[in-house]
């Protein structure tokens, strides 16, 4: 039995470290550009790179300051060497500036001027071009500094973008590791009072983080994974390992300390701690799980190494942890610092005699702890009928990269709808564009129509790049054609950038606008149809999926929840009384986040002044994923030790003081750890991570408090024997923490 436990652990171990050298790859197969499956935004761009064979279906925009204006001949002389040098660049599919097109779109404001990049790569993902684009500009700006030396060369745009927050997710998770690692290794010190036994923690959640890292790494080969995965990997990881290694080494401490062999302490550990971990993280897998059901890369990508934390954090506890502590035995006390006691028979029934009274006294005045608690928290929780979930307004990017330092040059220069553009293919049921009269007008009728929207900036479209000339597409340049005009001449692209003033949120009611008008209307044409996408089209269906699949999630969460605890703890009451909580506990956190970050309250000591307006999309909806999981552990360690004292003989008004003398120490160790690596990742430059560190830490603090050590033991008490019904005090099916 034993040699089969090492065994297994042995197993473990070695695979575990085999798949650690490739975790520090799995950053490379990460993507950044969000993927928003059967969208209009997503049918846009496959149209543009299928049907139209567009070169610029992933464009960057290399700004150019400092060189005379591009009008004139010496200005025209430095950009060709520009242009030039970027024609002969791997991967760059198409070029166009004022050069080809003498457009004056392209001279901003204050003499700048910019090119439009196209990019392809069939070998690796188009970010993967970005440092050679990169490495170009520096070279082209020392081969012109001597005879212009304000000359400034950035890249800006959508993919650029993207590759520097990649940039600022890895420096993110650098940052949180450094804060976290050290704080969380001093808490399980003050905790355990030893060096050896505080490590074996954190050694499980470096490997839990390690193991996700290196299969998610794998999986991204096959499917789309988003960058957030090393951020929550890290986070989640840190947070669930630890917490799940710190409740299997506390019941080795305990049984070990009541004489029992070093063998016979893990065996009972395994058992106890073992079982109730399996029922903890299958709450926490189901949250996860549910967030596969959204066909949102991001969302499905925080889905998929959620799960695997998950997963693995228990796996690595429930085998190599009692493996490791058998071996150990009583020298789990090595390193023991000066100020803690020694494992003894007495120190078990010495622990938590504050907690106990505690526990007495919300025994003894339920309906008072009650109401002293629940009001202030339900006050909370109203706060979340405000929450807004379109996307930020404001500057939020991260401001020390270049891409943003471009994208505000543009800005500058008053072209930065550049990169905000909305991409419109209009297709008409019969008449060619190119070569009948009839669908060159409608094409016409929809540009100059949208071109009068006083929302609108300009208006790129076949009809305004020939003039209005049908005559004159045979004198445009094969990538133009290619560009704004599908190969059978029925389709044309649409290409409208925004004025400087039109935020974030009013593009996006514009989309949505568009698309509900129709191209018959726009056009006159009858049958007529109309694609909207580019970067405001994503953004308005991202929002719309998710609010479509956000009652979806909850249900799945909800009831998948109910079924793991009733199967645990053959309680319906148990059950139903955990998911009620842990939606307070999730309504109160989202009224935090909506009084911190959308409406400023205090957001000014989290980096963001003046608070955001709005929350991503994307929060609530991971955020209630991940918390409804983390806040059942804790209802979970207290009802299980509870239960374990009815089973003894005691009665409810005794065995809920005994519980919580039990458990109340471990959950505050345990929520404090998680609290501090939550937390961490507020203080990081990616404003997403930041809101949903910032509401897993809130989640924490007020489940692991006021929830699980007022509310949960009054309901308790008020409950009595109902607790346990149908046959939760029966022959326990499942073992105890």
């Amino acid at each position: 039995m034993h040699f089969r436990r090492f065994l297994v652990a042995g197993i473990i171990l070695v695979a575990a470290l085999a798949l650690l050298p490739f975790s520090f790859h799995a950053e490379r197969s990460l993507e950044t550009a969000t993927r928003v499956e059967g969208s209009q935004a997503e049918t846009v761009r496959d149209a543009l790179a299928n049907r139209f064979r567009s070169p610029f279906v992933d464009q960057v925009v290399f700004v150019v300051e400092g060189i005379p204006p591009a009008t004139s001949d010496e200005g025209a002389q430095a950009l060709g060497t520009i242009v030039a040098a970027l024609k002969a660049q791997t991967g760059v599919s198409g070029v166009v500036s004022y050069l080809d097109l003498r457009d004056p779109i392209f001279l901003g404001r204050g003499g700048g001027t910019y090119v439009l990049v196209g990019l392809a790569s069939a070998d690796a993902s188009v970010e993967s071009l970005v440092p050679g684009l990169h490495q170009l500009a520096t070279s082209l700006e020392g081969k012109l500094k001597g005879r212009y030396p304000q000359i400034k060369l950035e890249l800006t745009g959508e993919i650029p973008l993207n590759f520097d927050i990649r940039k600022a997710s890895a420096d993110d998770v650098r940052r949180g590791e450094s804060l976290v690692i050290p704080a969380t290794l001093a808490l399980l010190l003050v905790a355990f009072g030893s060096l050896v036994a505080a490590l074996i923690p954190l050694a499980v959640g470096q490997l839990a983080i390690a193991t996700t890292l290196a299969i998610t790494g794998f999986l991204a080969h096959r499917w789309h994974l988003s960058i957030l995965v090393q951020n929550l990997a890290t986070m989640l990881g840190l947070g669930l390992g630890i917490d799940y290694g710190l409740l299997m080494v506390s019941r080795f401490r305990e049984a070990i300390a009541t004489g029992l062999s070093a063998s016979e302490a893990s065996v009972l550990a395994a058992r106890q701690a073992g079982r109730t971990l399996l029922i903890s993280a299958s709450t926490v897998g189901i949250g996860f799980l549910a967030l596969l059901t959204v066909p949102i890369s991001e969302i499905r990508s925080i889905g998929i190494a959620g799960f695997l934390v998950a997963g693995l954090s228990v796996l690595l506890t429930n085998t190599l942890v009692p493996a490791v502590l058998a071996l150990l035995g009583r020298r789990i006390d090595l390193g023991r610092l000066p100020f803690a006691p020694k494992l003894d028979s007495h120190r078990a029934e010495r622990t938590g005699v504050r907690w106990r009274q505690w526990g007495k006294v919300i025994v003894a005045h339920p309906w008072i702890a009650l109401v002293v608690a629940g009001i202030p928290l339900s006050v909370l929780a109203l706060q979340v009928r405000h929450l807004d979930t379109s996307v930020p307004q404001g500057d939020w990017l991260p401001q020390s990269a270049e891409s943003v330092h471009a994208l505000h040059t543009l800005e500058h220069m008053d072209r930065g709808g550049i990169v905000e553009s909305l991409r419109i293919i209009v297709e008409l049921p019969k008449d060619s564009i190119s070569q009948t009269d009839s669908g060159w007008n409608a094409v016409d009728a929809i540009t100059k129509r949208i071109a009068s929207d006083p929302r609108t900036d300009r208006v790129i479209s076949i009809t305004t790049i020939a003039e209005g000339n049908r005559a004159s597409l045979t004198e445009l340049s094969r990538e133009t054609r290619r560009t704004l005009l599908s190969s059978d001449g029925k389709a044309a692209l649409l290409q409208v950038l925004p004025k400087g003033n039109v935020s974030l949120r009013d593009q996006v009611d514009w989309v949505r606008e568009l698309r509900r008008t129709g191209a018959p209307t726009l056009t006159g044409v009858p049958g007529a149809t109309l694609l909207v996408g580019g970067i405001p089209a994503l953004n308005a269906d991202y929002e719309t999926l998710i609010r479509q699949h956000f009652p979806f999630v909850m249900g799945l969460v909800v009831g998948g929840t109910f079924l793991a605890l009733l199967a645990g703890f053959r309680s319906i009451f148990v059950a139903v009384k955990a998911i009620a909580l842990n939606l307070l506990s999730v309504a109160a956190s989202f009224g935090a986040l909506v009084l911190v970050f959308q409406d400023g309250y205090g957001s000014r000591f989290l980096g963001v002044p003046g608070g955001t307006g709005s929350i991503f999309p994307l929060v609530p909806i991971v955020t209630f994923a991940i918390v409804f999981g983390l806040s059942m552990d804790y209802e979970v360690f207290l009802v299980a030790r509870v239960l374990e004292a009815r089973r003894s003989g005691l009665s409810e008004e005794e065995a809920i003081p005994e519980g919580m003398a039990r458990t109340a120490g471990l959950i505050t160790s345990a929520a404090a750890i998680m609290i501090v690596v939550f937390a961490a990742f507020t203080f990081g430059g990616f404003l997403v991570v930041k809101m949903i560190g910032f509401t897993l830490a809130v989640a924490v603090l007020i489940d692991a408090t006021i929830v699980r050590i007022i509310i949960g033991p009054a309901l308790l008490r008020l409950a009595g024997d109902w607790n346990w019904w149908p046959g939760g005090l029966g022959k326990p099916k499942v073992a105890e923490e």
